[in-house]
């Protein structure tokens, strides 16, 4: 038999889009003659519906949308995804259609309740081995925990989160010879997790001796997870068949032949993991795709960027290029622009080039701090890649600032008392400015600060921080310095140079100063290591200490440890303000999204005191 999964572009209540995504699957594999299509988890209503769930009307609406998609599947058999009430309470379900008519509904037994996922509070887990009949639609059907004869294929189910726990429903699943498991989901995208995920999956089909299905979710779907839409489908420990990830498009289709029930011998297939895309071009690929989906489901004509000379705004820059470069490899020019909703672009602009310079302005704005390598580091990238470039001084308005302060007070104000302030008022009088320039386009501002910063509150609220979407929140800023010299060398990225040949820099201080980032905070290795192994590995700032000691003797000392914490408990309501991140790694510090932490605490006072009774 045929077997297909398909992974599709989705958008939380987009109720016409998402149905239209779902009809063309289907008609995409019954064109292939496909005699069992597996789609994402959730598919109707789109993964990130959040609160909305709980709306008794959403799960309705879902109903309404699936009688609509069971009138499309003729002579195929299609797992569907909805939101559905039984008995109270709501389930993430699986509706398994044959032939325009349903024969069962699975339910998901497992929540996902780590890092980005909060499903416990929408939904209810089922209890493994139960069955129930729902009635709907004026007929009785199976629901709960059930397997399904299709042909020569025992088909059961795993529901994304399902697979990757200990006492996951395969192992039952296969004591009652199932041989087809179909896995819909919606996994977020994090650096090298789809190698891992196609590893589950083919050592999955190994150890319960079946066929194994996974079809992930597709795209930018809700703001910010980006989902791969990876479809990958083993039998008895081989790789069938996977999806190019990270695409454009809104569906992504993979099918193949298998017999069911062949008896394989389950040995794993060797994964060949070195045909996987690069670290830094997933993080390329991700990230280019969540901004093409927030820009076109946001309906903003471009994006607007403080580009300052430096790494991370640079960074901004590079990755809308290519976006817009994708968008027209991928769709051309003119299904591109329609896409993005600016076909009023389409008879103005002739190419990739002309493209950049319509859909993404950038704006040098200086103060008398501004070094001229900054400046020209500026210009020079901007013109490389065909962006509008302004510039401007913002003298009048620090010292207008200033001078209102000064008279308020009493006293002048000077960088011995009042060095955090001169420096705040530098970068916040650039925010309404830029905001002023994304406002008269109807542009995204893009936030540019990085993860590494945003740990220890190294921005300015209202200044550095403000923007529509902080594309590298997440993401540390050693790995964006060691990507930009990649992009530099293998994506043509010339005008690079200057960005990369300069410290990491604020240039708030006075030039004489010579300020940079590692001299106000630490090395950002560092940096990036303590946050690692608080965040993601949940150390004590004592276990931390000794393990860095161990890592990296002489360069580790108790004023950094102590350092990060203090800065990252008194900045908590700065992460809180942080504009909408992507998740890009394993781990992030969006309190909206993985790490919740409270904005008044204890400020590890005791923790930090154990490492200094250790010193003394």
């Amino acid at each position: 038999m045929k077997i297909a999964g398909a992974a599709l572009n989705q958008t939380p209540l987009d109720w016409n889009n998402n149905l239209r995504n779902i009809l063309d699957a289907i008609a995409l594999a019954q064109s292939k003659k496909v005699d069992v299509l597996c789609l994402p988890e959730l598919v109707i209503t789109g993964y990130g519906c959040e609160d909305m769930f709980l709306h008794p009307w959403v799960a309705e609406r879902s109903l309404l949308q699936l009688e609509k998609i069971i009138q499309a599947c003729q002579k195929i058999t299609v797992a569907i995804g909805l939101p559905m009430w039984f008995e109270q309470k709501l389930y993430n379900v699986i509706c398994l259609v044959q032939d325009q008519k349903i024969i069962g509904f699975h339910a998901k037994q497992n929540m996902a309740r780590d890092g980005v996922h909060y499903e416990p509070r929408w939904f209810s887990p089922w209890t493994p081995g139960q069955t129930a009949t729902v009635n709907l639609f004026n007929k009785s059907y199976p629901f709960g925990d059930r397997t399904y004869q299709i042909d020569e294929a025992i088909i059961g189910f795993e529901i994304c989160e399902d697979a990757w726990v200990e006492n996951r429903p395969a192992c039952r699943l296969a004591a009652l010879n199932v041989n087809l498991i179909l896995n819909p989901s919606a996994s977020h995208f994090a650096l090298e997790k789809i190698a891992e995920r196609e590893e589950l999956v083919v050592k999955s089909s190994a150890e319960f001796n079946c066929t194994y299905l996974y079809a992930n979710q597709l795209g930018n779907e809700a703001g910010r997870i980006i989902y791969d839409g990876d479809v990958v489908i083993a039998q008895h420990g081989k790789l069938l068949a996977s999806a190019k990830t990270l695409t454009l498009k809104d569906i992504q289709f993979v099918a193949c032949d298998v017999i069911p029930d062949s008896e394989g011998p389950p040995t794993l297939h060797e994964l060949n993991i070195a045909s996987h895309a690069s670290t830094y071009q997933e993080f390329t690929n991700a990230v280019v795709l969540g901004l093409h989906d927030y820009l076109r489901k946001s309906k903003s004509n471009g994006f607007v960027i403080s580009l300052s000379g430096g790494a991370d705004s640079s960074s901004c820059l590079v990755l809308a290029t290519e976006m817009i470069r994708s968008g027209i490899a991928t769709y051309g020019l003119e299904q591109f622009l329609r896409r993005i909703n600016r076909a009023d672009l389409i008879n103005q602009v002739r190419d990739e080039k002309e493209t950049v310079g319509r859909l993404v302005s950038c704006a040098y704005q200086s103060s008398k701090n501004s070094s001229s390598e900054t400046q020209n580091a500026a210009r020079v990238l901007a013109e490389s890649v065909g962006a509008t470039f302004y510039q401007w001084s913002i003298e009048d308005e620090v010292n207008n600032a200033q001078e209102t302060i000064e008279r308020a007070v009493g006293r002048q104000l000077t960088w011995a008392i009042d060095d955090i302030a001169l420096q705040n008022i530098q970068a916040r009088v650039r925010s309404p400015i830029i905001w002023m320039l994304a406002n008269i386009q109807n542009a995204l501002l893009i936030t540019t600060s990085n993860r590494s910063e945003g740990s220890v509150g190294y921005t300015t609220m209202d200044g550095d921080t403000s923007g529509s979407i902080a594309p590298l929140a997440g993401i540390d800023k050693p790995f964006l310095l060691s990507w930009l010299k990649w992009m530099q060398s293998q994506h043509n990225y010339a005008g690079l140079t200057e960005v990369l040949d300069l410290a990491p820099t604020a240039e708030l201080r006075p030039p004489d100063n010579q300020q940079t980032d590692e001299d106000d905070l630490m090395p950002y290795k560092i940096l990036t290591r303590i946050e690692e192994l608080f965040v993601y590995e949940r150390q004590s700032p004592l276990q931390i200490y000794n393990q860095l000691k161990q890592e990296e003797k002489d360069l580790i000392t108790a004023r950094q440890i102590s350092r990060f914490f203090q800065l990252w408990s008194r900045n908590q309501w700065k992460r809180e303000r942080l504009a909408p991140s992507f998740q890009l790694s394993k781990f992030n510090i969006d309190s909206r999204s993985w790490f919740r932490f409270p904005i008044l605490s204890g400020g590890f006072e005791e923790e930090l005191q154990q490492i200094n009774d250790l010193l003394v």
